[in-house]
């Protein structure tokens, strides 16, 4: 089996290259770069997080009900409910390196940590920010963004339009673009050098505000 790599900066990193054309760096390799006109750096959707926030409420909300319908009880003249009785007299005879305490203490500990990076990261991995239009007024707030499934399809589609690829695979990342495909007639070299071109042009064609580096994976498929 043979096989041929070759990874390109799908950014506009030649001068002399023409509109809507990709130039592959002299060694093969390229860095990440952001092309968003405008002179911003690409912002992130935020996700809404509707769901995890609503079960942290609802689960909030129940604990806090039932620990005030239990305090009113008792302020009434009831006794108050077993469970708070036992937790209490847990909590004050239980010695701080009791196992259930570290267990208890480890769990809450993760659950914070793990709402706070909830809260502070954007999510929404799936979806890619595209450049800002710049020429037409008005439209300096104007955001969209590309899925990462829907722009793989795109190159799918376009890596299977070149010449002696047989099959084709295409995965997408926030910095990174993966193709794999399987040529069954042509030579590699010529192969990968017309990947290399069509997947450059399309990628930049999709108008991503941060160009993901290329990289291109092109073999024979396998015999038997």
């Amino acid at each position: 089996m043979s096989a041929n790599t070759r990874r390109q900066a799908t950014g506009d990193s030649n001068p002399s290259s023409g509109p809507g054309q990709a130039a592959p760096s002299a060694d093969g390799a390229g860095q990440t770069a952001a092309i968003d006109k405008s002179g911003r750096s690409a912002r992130r959707f935020w996700s809404a997080r509707r769901i995890t926030a609503a079960v942290v409420a609802l689960l909030s909300l129940a604990a806090i009900g039932l620990l005030l319908y239990d305090v009113v009880s008792v302020r009434a003249g009831r006794s108050a409910m077993r469970w708070r009785l036992r937790l209490a007299d847990e909590l004050a005879t239980r010695p701080l390196d009791d196992i259930w305490m570290i267990v208890g203490a480890a769990m809450a500990m993760a659950l914070g940590l793990w709402l706070f990076l909830l809260a502070v990261t954007p999510g929404l991995r799936r979806l890619l920010p595209m450049r800002q239009p710049t020429s037409t007024p008005g439209t300096g707030e104007v955001r969209a963004g590309l899925d990462r499934r829907a722009a793989a399809l795109v190159l799918r589609d376009r890596a299977m339009q070149v010449p002696g690829v047989q099959s084709a695979q295409v995965a997408v990342g926030r910095r990174k673009i993966k193709a794999r495909a399987q040529a069954h007639f042509r030579d590699l070299d010529e192969v990968r050098a017309d990947l290399d071109a069509t997947l450059g042009e399309a990628v930049t064609f999709l108008g991503l505000a941060r160009q993901p580096t290329l990289t291109v994976h092109v073999r024979r498929p396998q015999k038997g």
